[in-house]
């Protein structure tokens, strides 16, 4: 472009051009102030890039030649006719003169010290980016200059820098802390990322790749919405904080045959902090070492001794054999409240270290725990007929129809006794106008009030271990999936999640033992499972989810041993040994023998 059309490319602070020969020079085209950027960011000439411009701080500076810029169409429609100053940028008098120098003019203005960083130390933001310079205006105000993108700028670039450095290393420790809470990636799994930075995950097992982080809850469930939103809400709530593992470990040694004595002994001796470091289980008398395959069948056969009857700690409700409910005489037990803060630790426990318990609480006691209310659909497991009464009440009028008052009766050892709903209830007549509020208070009462000891102590048991806000991210259905995973086995679920060594899926062996497993009822295909994996419970996403010493790892079959050997396991690692038998009978009757009769497992 010739010099004498070439348009400058940037305006200038008037204290830059007037003590700057760099800056010395070209005729300048105006920016009006209404154009330009809040912050006071200016463009800035280089030496080496032509004609450049200055603006004269003094207004009577201002000549014949001075250039009239043009006036932009916002200008036009305003009316505006004058050149507006830039003072509120550059600290200077409105009505600044534009005037023309040549280029390469000097100026006699000598060069300001670059000011000091604004806190304290000049190297406290350490040197200036390459192509930076920083200068003070005549006022004493700082600002810098970029020769490189030719502009200046009042803000440090510094300081943009600071901050994108510190961006960057919360985003690591944030990583990192998931990272180390999740734990090492399975066998034979890599991380590796896209050029646009997003992380995918490469199984050389199966030479596939996904999306997923095979140490979380599985996305790939097709067509349920629920179960792609509880597994975000898992996500969340394993990567807290208070959910990440502590350093050490936390070893607990008990026998078979005392397993709840020795487990209640053991625990409760521990502070809560201690429970949430590595967990190291053994049975008294027993080779093994805890990977995950022996805690797992601690939970799993714990959870049946605290369930029992005998220490009538808990109840089957009315409806099923298998909903427990708070045992309202559970007093009888002196040490009753100890015991339910016990419970509570062992569910805290379960979830904290991804263990599964083989229970089924009733939702009252889940929703307690939440801190959600108890209504009358919590009614229908607990006592079927009270339910059925109580909707009645609430869908028809019972004007004339029912005599009953703000009160509850229930029995206590043998006696019964009325508790009053609400302060004076004998005195208050069951209404039309309020019966919804006695439905509500009844079902409170007999859900919540009158085991209200029991539930607070095993709330505290278990907010020792996981802190009960956080698990306010569920509603009482998730939590239940939390604590108790899923009790349905589906075997093509099984069978496709199914890893081989040693086999091929269409072998022979592999065809009869699908086959030997496909003829068992629901109760022998869970002891199954919990012969190989330690926990006869599978995680809500299925049998893709399996849990390992070492993050997810599959259900495995393996070759090995000879045909005169039972089938054996590594509950660490969820897989079976299973020898060459010749025909469908051995294996059925070696496999049969093993899950019904084998308890104990030192193949860790």
């Amino acid at each position: 472009m010739h010099p004498s059309r070439a348009q400058p490319a940037y305006p200038l602070a008037a204290e830059a051009a007037a003590r700057d020969p760099l800056y010395a020079g070209a005729a300048q085209p105006f920016l009006p102030s209404h154009l330009r950027p809040a912050a006071a960011t200016h463009l800035a000439p280089h030496p080496h890039h032509g004609p450049s411009a200055r603006i004269d701080s003094g207004t009577a500076a201002a000549s014949a030649g001075s250039i009239q810029r043009r006036l932009t169409l916002a200008e036009h429609r305003r009316g505006a006719a004058t050149v507006i100053g830039i003072d509120d940028a550059l600290d200077t008098a409105s009505g600044v003169g534009i005037t023309s120098a040549p280029a390469g003019a000097a100026s006699s203005a000598a060069p300001s010290p670059a000011p000091a960083p604004p806190h304290g130390d000049p190297d406290a933001l350490g040197p200036l980016p390459d192509g930076w310079e920083a200068r003070t205006s005549p006022t004493g105000r700082p600002y810098f200059v970029d020769h490189v993108g030719r502009r200046t700028t009042w803000h440090d670039p510094r300081k943009a820098l600071v901050r994108a450095r510190e961006r960057a290393r919360r985003a690591v420790l944030a990583a990192a802390g998931v990272e180390e809470q999740l734990g090492p990636l399975p066998s034979g799994w890599e991380r590796r990322t896209t050029p646009s930075g997003r992380a995918y995950f490469v199984d050389h097992n199966t030479k596939t790749t996904s999306w997923d982080d095979p140490r979380l809850p599985s996305s790939s469930v097709e067509g349920d919405q629920s179960k792609r939103a509880f597994r975000r809400k898992l996500i969340y709530f394993r990567s807290q904080p208070a959910l990440r593992p502590l350093g050490g470990g936390c070893r607990i040694i008990v026998r078979r045959e005392h397993l709840f004595e020795d487990a209640f002994a053991e625990m409760m001796k521990y502070s809560g902090e201690d429970l949430r470091k590595r967990l190291m289980v053994s049975f008294q008398g027993e080779e093994g070492v805890d990977f995950g395959g022996v805690s797992r069948e601690f939970f799993f056969m714990l959870s049946h001794e605290i369930f029992n009857p005998s220490y009538c700690l808990f109840e089957p409700t009315e409806k099923t054999s298998y909903t427990l409910q708070v045992n309202p005489n559970s007093s009888i037990n002196e040490d009753h409240l100890s015991y339910f803060q016990f419970v509570g630790r062992c569910v805290g426990l379960a979830i904290f270290h991804r263990r599964f318990l083989d229970v089924h609480f009733s939702t009252a006691i889940y929703k307690t725990c939440l801190g959600r209310t108890i209504g009358l659909e919590d009614m229908a497991v607990i006592d079927q007929q009270m339910h059925q009464s109580l909707t009645w009440m609430s869908e028809n009028d019972i004007t004339d129809v029912i005599e009953l008052d703000f009160t509850a009766q229930h029995e206590s050892f043998g006696t019964l006794e009325t508790t009053e709903l609400v302060p004076g209830g004998a005195d208050i007549a069951i209404t039309e106008d309020n019966k919804h509020e006695y439905i509500q208070l009844l079902c409170q009462h007999r859900l919540k009030g009158r085991v209200e000891q029991q539930l607070e102590a095993f709330k505290l048991g278990l907010g020792e271990i996981v802190p009960l806000k956080e698990l306010e991210v569920f509603d009482e259905k998730e939590f239940e999936l939390i604590v108790s995973g899923v009790s349905e086995l589906d075997l093509t679920d099984w069978e496709k999640h199914t890893d081989y060594r040693g086999f091929h899926k269409d072998d022979q062996l592999v065809r009869w033992f699908w086959q030997v497993v496909g003829t068992w009822d629901l109760e022998k295909k869970a002891r199954l499972l919990q012969f190989t994996t330690g926990t006869s419970r599978v995680p809500v996403n299925g049998f893709k989810d399996l849990q390992g010493s070492d993050g997810p790892r599959r259900f495995t079959l393996e070759k090995s041993g000879d045909i005169s050997q039972l089938p054996k396991s590594h509950t660490c690692f969820n897989r079976l040994e299973l020898a060459p038998y010749p025909t469908y009978d051995m294996l059925e009757q070696k496999l049969t023998f093993a899950v019904e009769n084998t308890l104990g497992f030192s193949l860790e």
